[in-house]
């Protein structure tokens, strides 16, 4: 099958390039037209803060529209009559905008001006949801309310839409690590037009990929974070499936095989691998699904499709490209080697070798010292606090923090992040059992202040807002939630009979990382399970995949520790606060895929030398299939991590933290175990690495990834 793609693909060249620039252009176009449809399903079936927005809703209290906080701040005080009299002007000026229900001022509500008088809040109602407030209205609002800045008067705006602005200015991360990529890979291949190839293959994938889900956002719910992930993802995996396919044509041509035979057999030996790599990783993706959380299974499906993408156009778009520039790429990688050839350079990895070697001599002492280095690495991952960060973790120069900063500290920290109790039913009216949680709450420890129950438009549930003394990524917070679950409300239920529930958007974050730590279980066995009987099949070994997997549960423990580090104890000048909770999970199923692209590339190459040699010297098979992939499996990596890397410039935490820890995972991989752990375990292993029980042997399919 893959001779026969890469046939048609080289001989059709012209054909199979026009057919995928239709593709893209045809997918853009009509993704344009429809434009995108967003949105973030953060329902949590079973939770208590779902049950809390379910009631309120049931009442004729769920809201269509979101709003936005107008925070001022001025030394001489905000009732001075110059101030109040501008301030007052540019809230009738915001009243009158697009997009703008009402304007609730700060002179209306007694508390919602600081003890002091010198800071306050205006609250803006908006006819949307905060994720589908256009951009520019929202730059409209901002400019109108700085507009009234001046003679000492600081106004900022806050809110969910208002740090939709700092987090538009995207792109930073996206072309740093597309620049970094293209100089590794000129330096690799000494021509621009080859190293050119593995970043356009990836760019046709993602960008076909990215216009489908534009597309698809209209039926399915797809998160509006989806893009830049699948963008994160597709570019590293592209570049890496293309590179290594172009690394083994390069390795034809240069042995003297024509142009055409040398695609050929690149697409029958590599291809394999990245089909069967390609397999893993959508398999991993596609077990997020088991999590039954709408957001993450709209992610994964997205990414899942992007790594489809990826290698379809690695085993038909690079076969068309490799016969457009074969013959220029054959003159130039025989020159270039006959040069090295000349100043007595070696390309036949006998670095590798010389590595492999060394690790075979010690394989207990590489495993042990490997141990303790990702053991140290991986340990914080134990105290990992997942939530979701908030406007306390945008930059510093952005108008939402510099609200959220004025807002704490005019009415405390805890006033960011309110509790909503929900109060329903009981002896007496819905206002009462409300009144007296208000009393009891506001004698709790960790609680600062309650707010006056709001009865529901029916009269029949009520709400009341409480203020923590902490910040709402503060773990005191997460500890007062609990304990008015466990030990305040149902006090009250006993001495009334009223159903109390705690959300808000602080509950509602501690639910979802709960619940996805609940289900976390399940969807690591699906994952590594899968990845297991699929490797027995490509290896016909059980020892192999268990130590695959093994090996990159430990390299996700790693990237997990080494973000919990930085990110949320604050290591390298990042702020502090929890993981994201998505991210661990997106995390596992990408990094366990892709760790298994570099398994399959390096144990098939080791396979296929134990084949060749007769099955007789494992020792020699692990040198030689080290020495033949190393540099590509390193070059690869390079290429990945820098790419991931880059995402730490992105203005968003989510990818912030998703890049950082995929670069590490796969330096981790790439550096420590390929290298040293690998063929220590292999070593140590010898013949018994390629056991399969014969029962087993009958049951699975026989798949052969690599022929000579």
């Amino acid at each position: 099958m893959f001779v026969r793609i890469a046939g048609f693909a080289h001989r059709r060249r012209w054909l199979a390039l026009v057919l995928w620039v239709a593709v893209l252009a045809g997918v853009w176009v009509a993704a344009s037209v429809a434009g995108d449809d967003y949105r973030n399903d953060v329902s949590m079936p079973g939770t208590e803060s779902q049950a809390a927005a379910d009631l309120l809703a049931e009442h004729g209290a769920g809201r269509a529209g979101d709003t936005l906080q107008i925070v001022l701040h001025d030394e001489s005080g905000l009732q001075a009559p110059g101030v109040e009299q501008r301030v007052t002007a540019m809230l009738a000026e915001v009243a009158g905008l697009s997009r703008v229900d009402g304007v609730v001022s700060l002179y209306d509500d007694e508390a919602a001006i600081s003890a002091d008088g010198t800071i306050g809040y205006a609250t803006v109602m908006l006819d949307t949801a905060s994720d589908d407030m256009p951009t520019a209205d929202t730059e409209r609002i901002l400019d109108t309310v700085q507009a009234a800045e001046g003679d000492g008067l600081q106004a900022e705006l806050g809110g969910d839409a208002a740090r939709l602005l700092a987090e538009a200015e995207t792109g930073v991360g996206e072309m740093a690590g597309l620049v970094a990529a293209m100089v590794i890979l000129v330096l690799m291949f000494g021509t621009f037009i080859a190293a050119g190839l593995p970043i356009t293959i990836a760019l046709f994938a993602v960008g076909s990929t990215v216009g489908i889900i534009v597309l698809a956002s209209h039926i399915f719910t797809i998160a509006s974070w989806t893009p830049p992930i699948m963008f994160l993802v597709g570019l590293g995996v592209g570049i890496d499936y293309a590179l290594l396919i172009f690394a083994r044509y390069r390795a034809e041509l240069v042995r003297g095989v024509e142009p055409e035979r040398a695609t050929v057999t690149a697409m029958d030996a590599a291809g394999r691998s990245v089909f069967f790599a390609g397999c893993t990783v959508i398999l991993a993706l596609l077990g997020l699904t088991a999590l039954g959380l709408g957001s993450i299974q709209g992610m994964a499906l997205s990414v899942a499709l992007t790594v489809l993408m990826t290698m379809l156009a690695s085993l038909t778009l690079l076969p068309a490209l490799l016969g457009i520039f074969g013959n220029r790429f054959a003159r130039q990688f025989r020159a270039r080697a006959e040069k090295r050839k000349a100043k007595g350079k070696n390309e036949d990895g006998e670095r590798w070798r010389k590595l492999a070697s060394a690790v075979q001599k010690r394989p207990l002492a590489a495993l042990v010292l490997a141990a303790v280095l990702l053991g140290a690495l991986a340990f914080p991952a134990l105290s990992i606090r997942l939530g979701f960060n908030d406007a306390g973790n945008d930059p510093s120069d952005s108008t939402s923090r510099q609200a959220y900063d004025l807002l704490s500290d005019g009415f405390g920290p805890g006033f960011n992040g309110p509790l909503l109790v929900v109060t329903d039913g009981g002896d007496g009216s819905a206002d009462d059992a409300a009144a007296a949680a208000a009393q009891a709450l506001a004698q709790t420890e960790g609680v600062a202040a309650t707010a006056d129950p709001i009865p529901t438009p029916d009269g029949e549930a009520a709400t009341v807002l409480v203020y923590p003394t902490t910040s709402p990524q503060d773990e005191e917070t997460t500890e007062l939630v609990g304990t008015l679950r466990d030990d305040v409300l149902p006090g009250l239920t006993a001495d009334n009979g009223a159903e109390y529930l705690v959300g808000g958007a602080t509950a509602a974050s501690e639910d979802y990382a709960g619940k996805l730590a609940d289900r976390m279980p399940l969807f690591i066995l699906i994952v590594v399970g899968l990845a297991i009987v699929l490797l027995m099949a490509v290896f016909r070994s059980v020892l192999i995949p268990l130590k695959a997997a093994f090996l990159n549960l430990l390299s996700i423990g790693a990237a997990l520790g080494a973000m919990k580090l930085v990110f949320q104890d604050g290591a390298l000048g990042f702020e502090g606060g929890p993981i994201e909770a998505y991210v661990p999970v997106m995390i596992f199923a990408i990094v366990f895929g892709l760790s298994m692209d570099y398994e399959i590339f390096l144990i098939s190459r080791m396979h296929e030398e134990w084949v060749r040699a007769g099955e007789k010297d494992p020792s020699r098979a692990i040198r030689e299939g080290l020495a033949h992939t190393g540099g590509v499996i390193t070059a690869a990596a390079s290429i990945m991590i820098v790419i991931f890397a880059a995402f730490v410039l992105s203005p968003q935490r989510l990818l912030q933290q998703a890049g950082f820890a995929f670069a590490v995972a796969i330096f981790v991989d790439a550096v420590i175990i390929r290298c040293m752990v690998v063929p220590a375990a292999m070593q140590l292993l010898g013949r018994r690495a390629w056991w399969l029980p014969a029962p087993l042997a009958r049951l699975l399919p026989k798949v052969e990834l690599e022929r000579s």
